[in-house]
């Protein structure tokens, strides 16, 4: 049996298939969805959904949403989605690293909000490279 998964951005639908296992990133942490799993509504953090198809995993970067698990169907409602086909890994600790010094430079609450937006992209970012790269 299988989760037949949907992931919708404003301008597009980003994933429409079939998998075995689902690993979400809500608001409260890491959120693993099996068939059978009982119905939910969730918020989502900005970071790496996973996704096991064949006994292999592929990460796709949400950018915060709301995701509904119901008769083993997944709707994921999202700001934005980046799918992860060729993320370097070394730009991608580079980027995180100036997202960083980012944060520590900026200084209005305005610029932090943003500046901290940016990291956590980055960290997503860095995290679908290691697991894209495995």
């Amino acid at each position: 049996m299988t989760l037949k998964i949907r992931v919708i951005a404003p301008d597009k639908i980003v994933w429409d298939a079939e998998a075995e296992e689902i690993i979400l990133p809500s608001s409260t942490g890491q959120l693993g969805i099996l068939t059978g799993h009982i119905p939910l509504l969730t918020a989502l953090d900005i970071g790496v959904m996973r996704v096991r198809i064949n006994k292999e995993w592929k990460p796709i970067i949400l950018l915060g949403g709301f995701a509904e698990v119901k008769n083993n169907k997944i709707t994921i409602l999202v700001n934005g989605a980046e799918e992860v086909t060729d993320i370097n890994l070394e730009q991608a600790k580079i980027e995180l690293e100036e997202a960083t010094n980012a944060v520590e430079e900026a200084n209005s609450n305005k610029e932090k909000i943003e500046a901290t937006q940016i990291l956590r992209k980055a960290k997503a970012r860095l995290q679908a490279a290691i697991v894209s790269n495995n």
